[in-house]
């Protein structure tokens, strides 16, 4: 089964080549990393060969999330370093900038046999965390081998997945059969999970770390406040801002005419847009200009006056935060295509009405929540997308009104920090590691 797998793995590897090639031409992505995901990590990562705790998050959505771990696990853990791999670049670069804390960071290996055990040789972890649902079937294997504890942290199995996973099930169960224990987000994704064949005496409801992920803003001293976002920007208090984040190919367009009628009769309205792709930067200051509007990119602004434009396609990376200080009203993209919705939670701990649209299966849990509570609004179309924003903009106490809920939601369902740091000592107690304090050293990351 391994061997079929492996074969299909290094198949697909050879087939998709050309478009990593491609890439890494057009727009220099997987140029750094290639060597790391083959396995060859620099050795000044480790250069002590020390025992580490090892956590991978796939990009910036699992890197913050990762985030509320990181302080608990280096107090716990003091005698362990402390790496964490990512998947793709802006993740890359998040962990790399934002996170405190970290001994390293590198790429996350192919998942080979012989690119695993080089990787597992050099960064020597005690414990593998996965955020979400990474599974990877030979890195797995290959830690159960070597005695490396591994566990499942916020994980989920949506609906959009589950149909995928009960296909392969005689392996996915082989597989789950090599993880020590599942921090899982809900019952749903509990049950689909011990469906799929999971040990159910390994799995913990533990809730969505994301809500805990998320820190007040008063508690993050290098946020700048709203006035001086609003400074920064030389933007009016009283104008409108739309913020559209995190949008795919094929929202953009529905964005735009919805900010169309609203510049009809809300003539200070201002646009943000943050693509969420990098890739997608030039694209849609093009598809802007098309429609007519004036746009600028963030990195253009000029910081000594006014921007003299209707739209600002964000094109920074981990600015996005911030800005939703000063967002009157905040469509969450990948919700109006079929990918599966994008992370609501961080407008909401800033207290702004939240519009997304019908494919939340990626936050179902989430989603349903927030409406339930009426502390977020779903549109099925681009009209709605249109009639919703307009009505939000005209309505300051409906905005006040879902704003203050969505917040307050946040600040409620806090507690799968602890929950899930529970699981992670009972799995890997510290007093069996903690014969000395550690002595810190400067972080030295992967090049």
């Amino acid at each position: 089964m391994y061997l079929t797998y492996s074969l299909l793995t290094f198949a697909f590897f050879v087939t998709v080549s050309p478009y990593f090639g491609y890439q890494a031409l057009r727009y220099r992505k997987y140029v750094s990393s290639f060597w790391q995901r083959l396995g060859y990590l620099p050795v000044s990562l480790n250069l002590d060969a020390e025992s580490s705790i090892w956590i991978h998050a796939v990009s910036v959505g699992e890197v913050l999330t990762a985030r509320a771990l990181l302080p608990e696990l280096r107090e716990r853990y003091p005698s362990l370093r402390l790496f964490m791999s990512t998947t793709t670049m802006t993740g890359q670069r998040l962990a790399r900038q934002n996170l405190q804390g970290l001994d390293g960071v590198f790429y996350f290996p192919f998942d080979l046999n012989f690119i695993v055990s080089r990787t597992l040789r050099l960064v020597k972890p005690k414990l593998f965390i996965m955020m979400e649902t990474e599974i990877w079937p030979n890195l797995l294997r290959a830690c159960h081998r070597n005695g490396v504890k591994t566990i499942l942290v916020n994980g989920r199995i949506s609906s959009r997945s589950y149909p995928r996973y009960c296909a392969i099930r005689p392996l996915f169960q082989k597989v789950l059969a090599h993880i020590d224990r599942f921090c899982m987000q809900g019952n749903e994704s509990s049950r689909r999970l011990i469906a799929l064949g999971a040990d159910p005496a390994r799995v913990t409801v533990t809730g969505t770390l994301k809500f805990d992920s998320l820190e007040p803003p008063a508690a993050r001293p290098v946020l700048q406040t709203r006035d001086r976002v609003l400074r920064y920007f030389r933007i009016s208090d009283r104008r409108h801002v739309v913020i559209a984040a995190s949008t795919l190919r094929g929202e953009e367009e529905l964005v735009l005419r919805a900010f169309a009628k609203i510049k009809l009769t809300t003539s200070d309205a201002f646009l943000i847009i943050a693509p969420r792709h990098p890739e997608r930067f030039d694209e849609v200051v093009r598809m802007v200009d098309f429609a007519g509007f004036s746009v600028s990119r963030r990195s253009d602004l000029q910081i000594d006056a006014e921007p003299r434009v209707d739209v600002v396609v964000l094109d920074t990376i981990g600015e996005l935060a911030r800005l939703y200080q000063i967002a009157t009203v905040v469509f969450v993209g990948g919700s109006l295509v079929d990918v599966g919705g994008h992370n609501i939670l961080e407008p909401a701990i800033f207290g702004k009405p939240i519009v997304f649209g019908p494919w939340m299966q990626n936050f179902k849990e989430v989603a349903e929540t927030f409406l339930a509570a009426n502390a977020a609004c779903q549109v099925h179309s681009g009209g709605e997308l249109e009639e919703t924003l307009q009505a939000l903009l005209n309505d300051p106490v409906r905005r006040a009104g879902l704003g203050a809920t969505a917040r307050a939601l946040v600040e409620s369902n806090r507690g799968a920090k602890e929950r899930s740091l529970e699981v992670i000592q009972d799995l890997l107690p510290p007093a069996h590691l903690e014969s000395s304090a550690r002595v810190l050293r400067p972080s030295r990351f992967a090049t």
